[in-house]
């Protein structure tokens, strides 16, 4: 069940590509487990791209969650955020 609703968020997040504060939102929803569970590498993507569209608190938290990840992890999250850039 689960795996349905983070497909749901992913396909909110198509609707949101020029809006930052519902990216934020995605982000937030990753950081705290809430409707998902806890993956701080999908949280960091949703920051990246939150702070890249605008939105100065992306930018805050997109740093503090970089400060918990691996240098894999992180390597990820930048990968999926340029990823998911120009597609959207």
């Amino acid at each position: 069940m689960a795996r349905i609703e983070i497909e749901n968020a992913e396909m909110a997040a198509l609707g949101a590509a020029n809006n930052a504060e519902i990216l934020f939102e995605m982000g937030m929803m990753y950081a705290t487990g809430r409707e998902c569970e806890t993956d701080m590498v999908a949280a960091h993507k949703w920051f990246n791209i939150a702070a890249i569209k605008g939105c100065p608190r992306a930018a805050l938290l997109r740093a503090e969650v970089a400060e918990t990840m691996s240098k894999d992890e992180l390597a990820r999250a930048l990968r999926e955020a340029r990823q998911w850039m120009p597609c959207h």
